[in-house]
């Protein structure tokens, strides 16, 4: 007889954002977290390099059904670029494959940067979890067999310079969208201005609605765990990662057609639709609670994904 498998773990719901130390993977920290909470089901929303810190939003339980939303939002970084030197893996952990002796001035770097926002096509680093014929192009590049990877498009909506403490070192800060790569930035910045350079320090300051006065250390999360289980005080809501999606209030006969999958006719929604994007997406609630996600379509709200 089959038998059902059941989870190990408490059933938590909500979002952890960690504050990222350097030189740890991103799922060594969801590993972390969900040995602190003992949970069931933990994810993150959005990788870090070893070598980076910063906001690395945990999700936890129903949480990991946001997590596209919280990957499709805004990011910001802060990186400082050490010029004169290429390193494989395009920052410091990697080997260094060739020098140069060219300096910019700030305004050859702020040209450089500007001529790298808005809508790009950039080549990702060969050190990324990007597939190849069914393997990882970090797992090819390790064994000496880096492969070619095509442009990709990328959308960087601001990239400037903030900082040049000396003549190697160029400190950016960057905001952009979805899968744009810092070390492919930091490249591409060097090489436009006629030297090379690699990422020596990186950090993620936002990640859509998350910034710096959300995370915890991770010192301070095992601390809350040293006499059992980390407090659930800790989470913040599944809400949270949709706080920029208009919201659209339902009646309680509406929740109830809405939970059963029913698509709801838009002329009882006259007065209460709000301005949404291009995707037509809005936050169903039912009062202060957040029943999940639907779409504004030929005459329709149709669910598209509850909580």
């Amino acid at each position: 007889m089959a038998r059902n498998r059941v989870r190990k773990g408490r059933p938590l719901d909500g979002w952890l954002v960690i504050d990222k130390p350097t030189g740890i993977t991103s799922t060594a920290v969801v590993a972390i977290v969900k040995r602190a909470f003992n949970a069931q089901k933990v994810g993150h929303g959005g990788t870090l390099d070893p070598l980076a810190t910063g906001l690395l939003p945990i999700a936890l339980g129903a949480a990991t059904k946001t997590v596209p939303y919280i990957m499709d939002g805004t990011k910001r970084y802060r990186f400082t670029l050490r010029m004169g030197e290429a390193r494989d893996s395009d920052d410091a952990d990697g080997a260094v494959t060739a020098t140069s002796d060219v300096r910019p001035t700030d305004e050859q770097l702020r040209a450089a940067a500007a001529a790298l926002t808005g809508d790009i096509m950039q080549v990702p680093p060969v050190f990324s979890a990007l597939k190849v014929a069914g393997e990882r192009a970090y797992d090819m590049a390790r064994d000496g067999r880096p492969p070619e990877l095509p442009p990709r498009p990328a959308r960087v909506d601001r990239f400037e310079l903030i900082e040049r403490p000396d003549a190697d070192h160029a400190v950016f800060e960057v905001e952009s969208g979805k899968g744009v790569y810092m070390r492919s930035l930091a490249r591409d910045v060097a090489l436009a201005c006629g030297t090379l350079g690699h990422i020596a320090v990186l950090r993620r300051l936002r990640v859509g609605p998350f910034t710096e006065t959300d995370a915890i250390s991770l010192d301070k999360l095992a601390a809350s765990a040293e006499e059992g289980p980390a407090s659930p005080e800790l989470l913040r809501p599944v809400a949270t990662a949709l706080a920029d999606i208009p919201a659209l209030a339902l009646t309680s006969d509406e929740v109830v057609l809405l939970q059963h999958g029913q698509a709801l006719g838009l002329l009882d929604f006259v007065g209460r639709i709000p301005q949404t994007g291009a995707d037509g997406i809005v936050r169903a609630m039912d009062g202060e609670r957040v029943l999940g996600l639907c779409r504004l379509e030929e005459g329709w709200l149709r669910p598209v994904r509850l909580l």
